[in-house]
């Protein structure tokens, strides 16, 4: 048997991370992105103990992306400042192993890219359709490859990798009756802000009434922050987009607990380099897949499960997706039994955590001051350990054993 050809649609986390594990275990592999270059837009992402675990079973150790341990307290805050609930990164990393970091999107997508070889991704190519039926013109094709159809023209594939992110197109064609994404009811910002000024000491999420600010600090005093709010949801009808989101920003977070007010103010600032402020609506397939693949086409990431980000596990679940779909399709491995298998692997585990993550977000959103204060005397009452516990079967993910890979020039 040859080497094989993988297609992955779309060059995000969990599509460069896809890349690099096949490209590791003896694919030849092929990314199309539909943007003119490669980027993480202007937020941070924790890379939790499960995906660390993932990216160094690919051979990608932190000693190849800029990113920092977070090792002050984490947890969560109520406006005033007031600790509702604090883990020290001790106890984590005694816990589960390597203590989350810090990264910068754009640094993990550069470190993704430059583990493949030169030529592998194909930038201003969107993936428009495959036709996983065989070629009516070869009677001798009864369906062994994929054609990939592209913006740049056809390709043949042994499998194709959807990871296409939230809209994804594949998903529509493989699922056209499944109802598709749905709105979570809150919308966000995000930031990343420069290196001025003492950094924060720690990461934390502070709980207002419908209302979040979340601050994490980055490698070379980046400080990433986000922030959430209860909106209007697209069946209530349009709503007005906020003019100037600094000053919006300020208006609900403004008189918030140290730093938030010096950091809105570090993000007003108008300087040469300025800060841009991204913002959107949440959403998330509320309905899961029936699985995760379709003949020789495995979906993945975003496409596969999107998910709120009130774990911080969107991106992390990716990189598990992608390592496991690797690790499966190792070898000699007969393709439609092993995306089956990939489905077995990570339906129930994604769809416990998207579960999870949307309960989560329902507590956030609660507005209603008898309610926060019937949320936040529970949350305070919460044993740290009982907190630990119940995110074990998260954290605590192992990468599936086996040799370590091999890199393919």
């Amino acid at each position: 048997m040859g080497v094989r050809h993988a297609v992955v649609a779309g060059g995000g986390i969990g599509g460069l991370a896809a890349a690099v594990a096949l490209n590791r275990r003896g694919w030849r592999v092929t990314v199309c992105e539909r943007a003119p270059v490669l980027t993480g837009i202007g937020a941070g992402i924790v890379l939790a103990p499960n995906a660390l675990r993932a990216l160094d079973s690919i051979g990608l150790g932190p000693d190849v992306w800029a990113g920092d341990a977070l090792l002050g307290p984490v947890g969560l805050r109520t406006p005033d400042g007031a600790w509702l609930s604090r883990t020290g990164a001790g106890a984590m990393s005694s816990r589960y192993g390597p203590p989350a970091r810090a990264v910068h999107r754009g640094s993990l997508i550069d470190a993704l890219a430059a583990a493949l070889p030169p030529g592998v991704v194909r930038l201003g190519v969107a993936v428009t359709g495959v036709d996983d039926t065989g070629d009516p013109g070869d009677p001798g094709d009864t369906g062994d490859t994929v054609v990939v159809r592209t913006s740049a023209g056809d390709l043949r594939a042994d499998v194709v990798v959807a990871a296409d992110g939230m809209r994804s197109v594949l998903r529509g064609q493989l699922f056209p009756r499944h109802p598709g994404l749905r709105h979570a009811g809150e919308a966000g910002w995000r930031a990343v802000l420069p290196g001025v000024g003492p950094p924060p000491r720690s990461a934390a999420e502070t709980w207002g009434r419908g209302e979040r600010f979340g601050i994490v600090p980055l490698v070379g005093g980046l400080i990433y922050v986000y922030a959430t709010a209860v909106c209007a949801t697209a069946a209530s009808g349009p709503r007005t987009q906020p003019a100037d989101h600094h000053a919006e920003l300020t208006r609900r977070f403004g008189a918030w607990h140290d730093p938030i007010p010096a950091l809105l103010d570090r993000l007003g600032r108008r300087n040469p380099d300025p800060v841009g402020v991204l913002h959107h609506d949440f959403y998330e397939l509320a309905s899961p897949l029936p699985r995760f693949h379709s003949g020789r086409v495995a979906l993945l990431g975003d496409a596969a499960h999107a998910m709120t980000p009130n774990m911080g596990q969107g991106g992390c679940q990716a990189i598990e997706d992608a390592v496991v779909l690797a690790h499966l399709l190792a070898a000699d491995a007969d393709v439609p039994a092993a995306l089956a298998a990939y489905t077995k692997a990570r339906h129930r585990r994604t769809t416990r955590i998207s579960s999870r993550s949307r309960r989560i977000g329902e507590l956030a959103r609660l507005s209603h001051p008898l309610a926060v204060s019937a949320r936040n005397l529970v949350v305070r009452a919460t044993p740290s350990a009982v907190t630990s516990r119940a995110l074990d079967t998260v954290l605590g993910w192992q990468p599936p054993p086996g040799p370590a890979p091999t890199v393919r020039a």
